[in-house]
């Protein structure tokens, strides 16, 4: 059986040593394989002790590398196992390596979830539907998700969803009340917000989506205007009023505002 003839710390790693039997390189060794296994110089060791270190060796290099990509962030395990296998480990060192890591509370999914609520919550203003689906993209259990959610309660998620809504609609300018509500609607859909909290935070903001007798005034125009510059140029009588009607009507101008918007259109045309 071939002994261990020196042991020499590797010159750009000084945690790492290279094992040299019978007077030949045979492979390299962490520090703490080194004391796990009590490698020394004049040690014996058989071929199924050999794999066994070379084995262990890989699961610390697994371990360090882990250790490395938590060190910018929280991540699950799910995550942790993806980065060790695509660089190149295998499953038995990657599960091995996780074992370790969550016996020493680097890695705990539960943590995990609920800190990235938080994080989403505060720094995006994400609803529970969107923060559920980055959870299961991490491979985060139901069970988990469901527990870090419950961090979440109805009228926190209104009152965020009202914050957005707000913020939105104060961007907003130049727009009806109907082309505001949807761009608020599908904003925060995106967001992960149910239809009841949106719908919720609408009809709470629904005085500040109202424009003023002015301001209607201003947008009946510049709609008005913009479709029947489209349509006048392909069509003529009832067949432009119904076009102009129709676009004027989608864009959520009151049906009286059309009828007064395309009587003077009517007219000034009438009048060249």
């Amino acid at each position: 059986m071939p002994e261990i003839t020196k042991i020499s710390t590797q010159k750009n790693n000084a945690e790492r040593y290279n094992i040299f039997l019978d007077g030949k390189y045979a492979f390299s060794a962490d520090e703490q394989v080194l004391i796990q296994f009590g490698l020394m110089k004049g040690k014996v060791l058989d071929d199924w002790e050999i794999d066994e270190i070379i084995f262990g060796d890989e699961i610390r290099k697994a371990y360090n590398k882990a250790l490395h990509f938590l060190g910018f962030r929280m991540r699950s395990e799910h995550e942790v196992k993806e980065k060790l296998m695509a660089s190149g480990f295998g499953e038995a060192v990657a599960l091995e390596a996780i074992s370790k890591l969550k016996e020493q509370k680097f890695l705990d999914d539960d943590s995990f979830s609920k800190a990235l609520l938080e994080t989403r919550k505060r720094t995006a203003k994400k609803g529970p539907g969107a923060i559920k689906q980055e959870l299961a993209r991490k491979g985060i259990s139901k069970d988990l998700q469901e527990e870090a959610l419950e961090a979440f309660p109805e009228e926190e998620q209104r009152e965020l969803a009202i914050e957005l809504a707000a913020k939105i609609a104060a961007r907003s300018s130049g727009k009806t009340p109907q082309q505001i509500r949807q761009k608020i609607q599908d904003s925060l859909m995106r967001k992960g917000y149910s239809y009841d909290i949106i719908s919720s935070a609408i009809e709470r903001i629904g005085s500040e989506l109202e424009p003023g007798e002015d301001e209607w005034d201003e947008l009946t125009e510049k709609t008005g205007e913009k479709a029947w510059r489209t349509y006048s140029r392909k069509h003529s009588g009832n067949e432009l009023r119904r076009r102009v009607q129709q676009a004027m009507y989608q864009k959520g101008i009151p049906p009286e505002r059309i009828s007064r918007f395309i009587e003077a259109k009517e007219e000034e045309t009438e009048d060249e």
